[in-house]
């Protein structure tokens, strides 16, 4: 099970994940980013993203990583559509401040029995945009928690332990100029007692380093990876920078 190899990992360590989205580039150039990012030495591939994509598309992507490395993939879903038996486990993520029902529990209902007829593992996520939000924020229809606003973004996560959810996730969106800020990291981590995950806006040593050691236990990047020309040179020191964090 991922969720229990994800459990194990950070036991030892902070994890990082490489999030590559399917609608940015073609099936063979995602082959060539996830080439890249387990050489150096990322945990786990996420692959996904806020725009909708088509299942042929999601499955062509997740085959053209298969060819070039066995880390294990998680999708990261932006819609029902987004769903594959190639994949090794999927976020089944809520978007807790979205103002659609929709991105709330409608895609989940929708998707739900095809992924219980598929067997694949479902791993439950709180999903809390902050502001900037940029794409993700705009496609959840969200209602962006204020970056100063530690109390509220504490209640969503606290709020997705009690469900029983397995992950909180504090986004500020794919390419936004800043990461979640530290101190609602540190405020929200020593309110729950599941692990998690910071993504958006960590382009640098310095962001990585920031928020892991701000209390993430999972950081993600994506951006910095997927618009680079060397992105081995860029993500070794990030994910070093992570896993060395306290």
């Amino acid at each position: 099970m991922i969720f229990n190899e994800i459990e194990e990992k950070l036991k030892k360590s902070k994890i990082h994940m490489t999030l590559i989205d399917p609608a940015s580039q073609s099936p063979a150039k995602t082959a060539e980013i996830a080439l890249a990012a387990d050489q150096s030495g990322t945990d786990f591939l996420m692959v996904g993203g806020s725009t909708d994509i088509d299942k042929k598309i999601l499955d062509e992507s997740i085959e053209s990583i298969r060819k070039v490395t066995d880390r294990k993939i998680i999708i990261f879903p932006g819609s029902a559509s987004m769903v594959s038996e190639k994949a090794d486990a999927l976020y089944f993520m809520s978007l807790l401040n979205s103002g659609s029902l929709e991105f709330v529990v409608g895609h989940q209902f929708k998707a739900a029995p095809y992924i219980k007829s598929i067997g694949l593992e479902t791993i439950s996520m709180g999903y809390v945009i902050v502001e900037p939000g940029m794409t993700a924020g705009r496609a959840g229809r969200a209602d962006l928690v204020r970056r100063n606003d530690l109390k509220s973004a504490a209640s969503y996560a606290m709020m997705a332990e009690l469900f029983g959810m397995k992950l909180v996730y504090l986004e500020a969106g794919s390419g936004a100029p800043e990461h979640v800020p530290s101190d609602m990291i540190t405020f929200v981590k020593r309110k729950i007692g599941i692990p998690l995950i910071v993504g958006g806006g960590i382009r640098s040593v310095e962001s990585a380093r920031e928020v892991a050691q701000a209390g993430a236990d999972i950081v993600v990047t994506g951006t910095v990876a997927e618009k680079s020309e060397r992105v081995r040179e860029v993500l070794e020191p990030i994910i070093a920078a992570v896993r060395q964090a306290k």
